[in-house]
């Protein structure tokens, strides 16, 4: 199994050379070790030391390139990096829910890292993000640059983590379920994951309803074109259930609004103002009910 992660890995490295951002990790590589404080508060905050207008100004060139930004934000000197999802709403939320101490923790789709960053001062074992973007995992390296954390950034998917060399205390998976066509067969992945007794956070865009049904959109949900469902909350725990989770517990339903996600210059395009109905923002533009996510969290026996 091994083998086969490896071969996967070898063949994703690859990735790193498109022209997306072949150029971008050039530029880094030519980034001096730069002294800093780090705080990890709602930004990730990188207070540098003795450091000139030149180097600034590269590194702000870096930053730029690497848009769009979606999670954050970040703080870099006098750089401010405003991505469009203010992150630390959902880390909040969930902070009272989980204990990582001294724990082996995956966070699945991480993106550039932000909720791995901000786990370091929980003082996790190990902290390992798997996602395969090739720009996700490059703003990643720019901003671990700074950090110069031990933090593991696997160019994998959820459907490796079954497969993984070791297994995890827990996992966090934020935002991904409801890109997956199979949701049931990736909670399988996940708990498969898991050692007995882990726990996972997971949060996903749910419908209202006492039913056990789930929203298929016809095309696209949100302007988004790889959402396959939408379950209500009873659905959400039954495909927990099915994957052999049990202690199935709702956290939070929140919805999601314009103070946690937003249009911002680091971004270049849409965001959730574009994606609701311009006369009834309880929808999406496709007539479907606006955006809304459950919280939950799941136990391996």
């Amino acid at each position: 199994m091994c083998n086969f992660l490896d071969s996967i890995r070898n063949e994703r490295l690859g990735w790193l050379k498109h022209k997306n951002v072949v150029h971008i990790i050039d530029e880094l590589k030519t980034l001096p070790d730069i002294k800093a404080n780090i705080s990890f508060g709602d930004i990730v905050s990188i207070e540098t030391i003795d450091m000139d207008d030149i180097l600034e100004q590269k590194i702000e060139k870096i930053a730029l390139m690497l848009k769009p930004w979606r999670k954050g934000p970040f703080k870099i000197g006098n750089l401010f990096i405003d991505s469009e999802w203010q992150s630390f709403i959902k880390y909040n939320l969930l902070k009272p829910h989980f204990d990582i101490k001294d724990k082996v923790v995956g966070d699945i789709g991480c993106n550039n890292g932000y909720y791995l960053f901000r786990m370091l001062e929980e003082k996790p074992k190990k902290l390992v993000g798997f996602d395969p973007s090739n720009l996700f995992f490059t703003q990643f390296s720019f901003i671990n640059h700074f950090v110069k954390s031990d933090i593991v950034y696997e160019l994998l998917g959820v459907e490796h983590v079954g497969m993984y060399e070791y297994k995890f205390d827990t996992l966090f998976c934020l935002g991904v379920l409801y890109h997956r066509s199979d949701p049931i067969a990736t909670l399988k992945s996940l708990y498969q994951g898991l050692n007995s007794g882990g726990e996972l956070i997971l949060d996903t865009f749910i419908i209202d309803g006492e039913e056990d049904i789930a929203l298929t959109p016809l095309d696209r949900y949100s302007k988004i074109p790889n959402v396959y469902f939408v379950p209500t909350v009873n659905a959400l725990k039954n495909w927990c259930h099915r994957a052999g989770f049990n202690e199935i517990e709702l956290l939070e339903i929140k919805i999601t609004d314009m103070q946690e996600q937003r249009k911002t210059s680091w971004i270049d395009s849409q965001s959730l103002e574009d994606f609701l109905d311009p006369i009834n923002s309880q929808l999406t533009v496709e007539g479907y009910p606006a955006p809304k996510r459950a919280y939950i969290k799941a136990k391996k026996a």
